[in-house]
């Protein structure tokens, strides 16, 4: 103990420390991953604060007998050891939290009380230590999760705005322009580049406080994000029809954004899918890995085999793609060290696994797993033509079944755009109903298709467990005569 972090080399290490009883915070972070780095200098710190507690770091994909334990499929990870038992963990970079559960671990606070920032000291630093103290003070602030997704703070909208008008064309994106980790993100910077307009970015990994609340913020749920002179243009898809058509170049131009000389701009090569070609590689390699990057329309290169994977990324990325029903190809670099250090270069990505489609990288496990979650990846799966294309009938009922309570709806339930919806947001809210929702109105195809679909032509329109319970005025009979609540539990 003493304050100090201590690297675990062996999972019998980390089990004699853990079997001593004392309170131990076990960190998984990969040398690659930006907000594990971030997350680490907040760790150190905690190290010093808590002298009593072992601070224990493990890098994830050096130790997969211990990453597999504690089914580790991204970083940076936590978890919480007392009395030789695992009581808690943290997925994400998310200071407040880590903060507090250590507090907890340590018994220095009580369970639902948050951590003092003041606790943390100035070396944690200004930027942790204003997230730190603005998440602490939400915490506090509010005794019980919003039954409905809590809108911004003040602070964070003037922090948000504040970047959008940071730069004339500002891009929010994974990773940097150097160093972009995911292929949507590599695809918009190389685009910016043939435009040579200069431009800012930020690296949404390194802060989750700004991931998290740009997607509110700009009601678009998935990155890259590309704003100029502080409005959204969109995302990779939107960028690169604007640019394939000439009109980037006339927003640019119509916005007064200077071009700036091509000897600034570094060359992004001229290889499909973002992927740099590089004088490092020989020929033949370059030609090898081309070869193996398409030998399928969906291609894993991963540590081990699909049913026998040898790192917990690894095996996550192979049950994503078996619970998205997605056939695929996979490589085990384990067994080729020429492809598994050529491929790094090849694709200018430092770790593994790596997917493909298409020939195109789209990422490692925390990028894959964040599009399985946002639908992101079903939906490139199909505009790529690896899984069929999806019927409006097959959408609805998705939709329909993305929450045991599903309000469409005019606007959102926080900015309804019609009387009778808002009404039911009222109705739903004052029973303490949790409810997910979607707005017809930023989508035509499911404002219409749902009316042939549940044969009720208006909206909003409510349904419980995929079943339509009815429109405003049914909605408020159930809540007067007291019956909305359980016609929604049962």
């Amino acid at each position: 103990m003493g304050g100090s972090v201590r690297d675990v080399n062996s999972k019998a290490e980390l089990d004699e420390v853990v079997s001593g009883g004392s309170p131990v915070v076990l960190h998984f972070w990969a040398s690659w991953c930006e907000a594990s780095k971030h997350m680490d200098q907040l760790f150190s710190h905690l190290a010093t604060d808590f002298p009593h507690t072992h601070f224990l770091r493990v890098e994830a994909e050096e130790q997969p007998e211990i990453s597999e334990a504690y089914s580790v499929s991204a970083v940076p990870f936590f978890v919480f050891f007392k009395d030789g038992k695992t009581i808690d963990t943290l997925e994400g970079a998310d200071p407040s939290s880590l903060a507090n559960k250590v507090s907890k671990v340590a018994g220095s606070i009580h369970p639902g009380d948050a951590a003092s920032p003041a606790s943390l000291g100035m070396a944690a630093g200004s930027a942790v230590l204003e997230t730190v103290k603005e998440l602490a003070q939400d915490n506090l602030s509010s005794k019980d999760k919003s039954k409905v997704q809590p809108g911004l703070s003040s602070h964070l909208k003037k922090r948000l705005q504040d970047l959008v008008n940071s730069h004339p064309v500002l891009l929010f994106m994974k990773g940097s322009p150097e160093e972009p980790q995911c292929g949507f993100s590599r695809k918009v910077v190389d685009i910016l580049k043939e435009e040579k307009v200069k431009f800012g970015s930020f690296d949404i990994l390194s802060d989750s406080e700004v991931r998290e609340g740009l997607k509110k913020f700009s009601n678009w749920p998935t990155f890259p994000q590309l704003y100029c002179k502080g409005e959204l243009i969109g995302g990779c898809d939107i960028a690169i029809a604007m640019h394939e058509s000439g009109e980037l170049k006339d927003v640019f131009k119509d916005l007064g954004i200077d071009t700036i000389d091509g000897a600034n701009i570094t060359d992004s090569g001229n290889a499909k899918g973002g992927i740099s070609k590089s004088t490092d590689l020989s020929t033949a390699l370059t030609s090898r890995l081309e070869k193996l990057v398409n030998s399928g329309s969906v291609v894993l290169f991963m540590k081990g085999k699909p049913d026998e994977p040898k790192c917990g990324f690894s095996r996550k990325v192979v049950e994503i793609l078996r619970q998205e029903k997605v056939p695929f190809e996979s490589f085990d670099i384990l067994t080729d060290e020429e492809v598994r250090q050529g491929l790094k270069v090849f694709s200018n990505w430092s770790s593994y696994p790596q997917l493909y489609i298409k020939g195109e990288l789209i990422g490692g496990s925390d990028i894959v797993l964040e599009m399985q979650k946002s639908g992101e990846l079903q939906k490139t799966l199909r505009e790529k033509g690896v899984l069929p294309k999806e019927t409006i009938d097959d959408r609805l009922k998705k939709l329909i079944a993305s929450s045991p309570v599903v309000l469409f709806m005019k606007g959102t339930p926080d900015v309804p755009r019609c009387g009778f919806s808002s009404k039911v947001v009222n109705a739903l809210r004052e029973e303490g109903v949790e409810f997910g929702h979607f707005d017809i109105l930023s989508d035509d195809e499911v404002r219409q298709g749902l009316k042939v679909f549940s044969n009720w032509p208006t909206f909003p329109q409510l349904y419980y467990k995929s079943e339509l319970i009815g429109g405003c005025d049914i909605i408020m009979e159930l809540r007067n005569n007291g019956e909305l609540k359980s016609t929604l539990s049962e």
